[in-house]
């Protein structure tokens, strides 16, 4: 660790190189690190998606690796949503401080043209001792990674700001937008806005209306229109029999893809 301090209120944790944020949030939660506190890397050495066995390329210099600690005002089951209302945070972010217009695919990844520039693995963790659950909201979004740094398979399908606008930026006043809009859509998810925030969150669905795959439970994999996520935030896909499928998680792919 090489500082600690303040941004908009948050308390912050920086290190040059950690192996996950996400974890490093999930230990200071534990030993009373206060809600709002902010860890942030220029470097990750074991990034992770959500899935089991997604990496998160992290390297050192290029993005923006942070995560957010919560003790939100929300009954558990409401916690998935946060996930959906950071992606609305970390669009509209990017949408006021760089002027592009990224989507979301559900439930928690950034796109811009096409391919995925960031991401948010959301955690709980019960907090010792105290009968409280901390949530832990990590993103990873790629800012000034050269389009090189993506190789093999990877350069079809991710991208960063700089390889997608062609301009370089500072990751601190980015960070500070994407924090700001963070703090606001939690607190509307708190005051039970989260009619609203779907809404929004639709309205860059970069699936929505089209044909998309998932592989169920038992295993098969279904084909369907996506309908969007519902109001516990859970995706629905219609299939060509009509039968609509809840989808609570799992990896949604275009039809074609």
């Amino acid at each position: 660790m090489i500082l600690t301090g303040e941004l908009n209120r948050h308390p912050v944790h920086f290190f040059t190189d950690t192996g996950s944020t996400n974890d490093l949030a999930l230990a200071l939660s534990n030993t009373g690190a206060d809600a709002g506190t902010l860890v942030v890397a220029d470097s990750q050495s074991a990034g992770r998606g959500r899935l089991e066995g997604r990496a998160w390329l992290s390297p050192p210099g290029t993005g923006l690796y942070f995560s957010l600690i919560l003790r939100p005002r929300l009954s558990p089951a409401d916690f998935p949503k946060l996930t959906l209302a950071a992606g609305l945070a970390l669009c509209k972010g990017l949408e006021n401080h760089t002027r592009c217009q990224p989507g979301l695919k559900w439930p928690n990844d950034l796109f811009l043209h096409g391919k995925k520039c960031g991401g948010i693995l959301t955690e709980t963790q019960a907090v010792a001792g105290a009968g409280q659950t901390a949530v832990v909201i990590g993103i990873g979004l790629n800012v000034n990674t050269p389009p090189e740094a993506f190789a093999g398979e990877l350069r079809a399908k991710a991208t960063s700001l700089l390889a997608e606008i062609g301009v370089t930026y500072e990751r601190g006043p980015l960070l500070a937008a994407i924090l700001a809009e963070l703090d606001l859509v939690v607190a509307r998810l708190e005051q039970g806005d989260f009619p609203t925030i779907l809404a929004e969150w639709r309205q860059r669905d970069i699936h929505a209306g089209l044909q998309v795959s998932w592989v169920n439970t038992q295993g098969r994999i279904v084909t369907g229109i996506s309908l969007g996520p519902d109001e516990e935030g859970f995706l629905h896909i219609r299939d060509a029999l009509g039968q609509v499928h809840s989808v609570i998680s799992g990896d949604i792919t275009l039809a074609q893809e």
